[in-house]
C-alpha cells in the first residue's frame, strides 16, 4: 500500500509512521493509501524551508516569475494524465471532467498570474508635498499558509498558489485530508521550476490545518472552505494580527422569471447544480421561479433531472460521479433524512445503488423559506425550488441567507436583469447562465462566504504591501 509524506523543501518527507491514516477511495469505499498526520515539527520545518526561499525569490524580477508560472503550466499539461489518474482515485470525478474543467482551467489560471506578475501598478511618483517625492513600492508579504478543500482539489491549490508565487511570496499548503496526492504531484513538478522550498505540502487532517494558519511566521493565511473552518481561520489570524483571505460556503439562488428561456434555463441550472456532485460552493442549488411558470417549469426541471446520471470515474456519458467521503454521504443523506413533512421529493433522495459514496440527483420542493435544505449548504446533488410572486419577494427569498457568494438571474428583460443583479447580495451574479468563471474577473463572496477574491488581479493584489517611500528633494 502506497504511504504518503510531505512535500517539504524540495523533496520528500516522511512523518511519524504512528501517526498515520487511511485514504478511502469514494468510488469503491476501499482504502488505497496512507497519509500522515502532520504535527508541530513538520509545520515548522516547512515554514523554515518556506522563509529561506523567500529570502531568494523576493528578489526574484517579475519576468523571472512570469517564465517560471509559464513553465509551471507547461509542465502540467505534460503531465495531464497522471495527474487525473490520481485525482480521480481520490475525489471519485469523473476523469474527462477533471481534464476539461479543472487542469485545463488552473493552467490558464497559472498563465494569467504570469501575465499579472509583470503589471502590478500604484500611483506615479511625484511631488504631494512640497520638497519630497512619493514613491509606492508593492512588495510580496513574506510566507503564506494556506489550507485547501477537496471539491477541486487541484485548482483551488493552484487558485492559491499562483497568486502567492507570482507576487513573490513563498507558501505553506495543506491540503484536504481526503484528497492530497494531486497536490503532492503539483509541487513536485513545481519544484525543479521554484527556488527549494518556494512550494512546501504539508500532509495531515484539521489539526495539522490549524498548526499552518496559526503559524506566527505566516504573513497572510487562506482557506477554501467551510464557514466554521473560515471562522476558526480567521480567529487564529487575529491573534498574531496576520491578515486572512476566506472563501467559504455557498447557497446560490437562481431566479427564474417567467419570461426567461426555459428550455436553456433547465439545461444550464441542471449542469451548474448536479456537475462535480453538486460539491461546488456556486451551484446552481436554490431555484426561485415565477408562480405563473412554476408548475411548467418544474415539469421540465423533474424531465431533465431523471435523464442525469452518475457513474464511475471513466464513465463518458455520466454528468458526476461519487461524493468525496462516507462523511459527506452522511451529511447528504442527512438533510434528506431531517426534511419537514411539507416537503416533497419530486425525484432522487436515495444513495445510488452499489457500492461507493453515490448519491441520486435530487429536486425537493415544498420547502419554506427558513427551513434547513433553505439556509444551509448541502454540497451535494441536490436541489430545491420554490416559487415567488413579484420581484421583491424574489429579492427577499434570494438574499435571505447566510452566504453571499454566487447568484443568477434569468429574464429576457435587459432592464429587469441589470436592475435586479444590482440589488442581490452575492459576489458573483450570472445573467441567464450560471457557474462560468474566468481568470480575469475576481471569484468572492460577501456575508458569510467571507472576503478576500480568488483569480483576477484583485487577488493578486491580496498577496502584496504597499509601501510608501519619501525623498527630501530639497538638498
Amino acid at each position: 500500500m502506497q504511504i504518503l509524506k510531505h512535500f517539504i523543501n524540495g523533496r520528500y518527507v516522511a512523518g511519524e509512521q504512528n501517526a498515520l491514516f487511511d485514504l478511502v477511495s469514494p468510488v469503491n469505499g476501499e482504502v488505497y493509501a496512507q497519509s500522515p498526520d502532520g504535527g508541530a515539527a513538520e509545520v515548522d520545518q516547512a515554514y523554515a524551508a518556506a522563509k529561506a526561499a523567500f529570502a531568494v525569490w523576493k528578489h526574484s524580477l517579475p519576468s523571472e516569475r512570469q517564465r517560471a508560472l509559464l513553465k509551471l503550466a507547461d509542465e502540467i499539461e505534460r503531465n495531464v494524465e497522471r495527474l487525473v489518474e490520481v485525482q480521480s482515485q481520490e475525489t471519485g470525478q469523473l476523469k474527462h471532467y477533471i481534464e476539461r474543467d479543472e487542469i485545463a482551467a488552473s493552467c490558464d489560471a497559472i498563465r494569467f498570474f504570469a501575465g499579472a506578475a509583470r503589471c502590478l501598478e500604484g500611483k506615479a511618483s511625484g511631488e504631494y508635498t512640497a520638497g519630497f517625492t512619493s514613491t509606492l513600492r508593492r512588495e510580496p508579504l513574506g510566507i503564506v499558509g494556506q489550507v485547501t478543500p477537496w471539491n477541486y482539489p487541484f485548482m483551488m491549490a493552484v487558485w492559491k498558489i499562483a497568486p502567492a508565487l507570482a507576487a513573490g511570496n513563498t507558501v505553506v499548503l495543506k491540503p484536504s485530508d481526503t484528497t492530497p496526492i494531486s497536490t503532492l504531484m503539483l509541487a513536485e513538478i513545481a519544484a525543479p521550476i521554484f527556488p527549494q522550498g518556494a512550494f512546501n505540502v504539508v500532509l495531515g487532517k484539521a489539526g495539522t490545518g490549524s498548526l499552518v494558519v496559526s503559524n506566527p511566521e505566516a504573513s497572510l493565511v487562506s482557506i477554501t472552505g467551510s464557514v466554521r473552518a473560515g471562522l476558526q481561520v480567521a480567529a487564529s489570524a487575529a491573534a498574531n494580527l496576520t491578515k486572512a483571505h476566506l472563501e467559504l460556503g455557498g447557497k446560490a439562488p437562481v431566479v427564474v422569471f417567467a419570461d426567461a428561456d426555459m428550455n436553456k434555463a433547465v439545461e444550464v441550472i441542471t449542469a451548474a447544480g448536479f456537475s462535480n456532485s453538486g460539491q461546488d460552493c456556486t451551484a446552481a442549488t436554490r431555484i426561485i421561479v415565477e408562480e405563473s411558470a412554476y408548475d411548467a417549469f418544474l415539469e421540465k426541471l423533474i424531465e431533465k433531472t431523471k435523464s442525469i446520471t452518475f457513474g464511475q470515474p471513466d464513465d463518458r456519458d455520466a454528468l458526476y460521479g461519487a461524493l468525496n467521503s462516507s462523511n459527506q454521504l452522511k451529511q447528504v443523506t442527512g438533510f434528506i433524512e431531517r426534511l419537514p413533512a411539507h416537503a416533497k421529493i419530486e425525484t432522487g433522495g436515495k444513495k445510488g445503488a452499489g457500492p461507493g459514496f453515490y448519491f441520486e440527483p435530487t429536486i425537493i420542493s415544498g420547502l419554506k423559506q427558513h427551513d434547513e435544505a433553505i439556509q444551509h449548504e448541502v454540497f451535494g446533488p441536490v436541489m430545491t425550488i420554490q416559487s415567488f410572486s413579484g420581484e421583491e419577494e424574489a429579492l427577499s427569498q434570494a438574499n435571505d441567507v447566510e452566504y453571499g457568494l454566487a447568484a443568477s438571474v434569468w429574464t429576457s428583460s435587459h432592464s429587469r436583469a441589470q436592475r435586479f443583479s444590482t440589488r442581490l447580495d452575492f459576489g458573483t451574479v450570472w445573467i441567464n447562465n450560471h457557474i462560468p468563471l474566468c481568470a480575469e474577473m475576481p471569484h468572492g463572496g460577501f456575508k458569510k462566504s467571507g472576503y478576500g477574491k480568488d483569480l483576477s488581479s484583485y487577488s493578486l493584489d491580496e498577496y502584496t504591501r504597499i509601501k510608501h517611500i519619501m525623498c527630501d528633494i530639497t538638498e
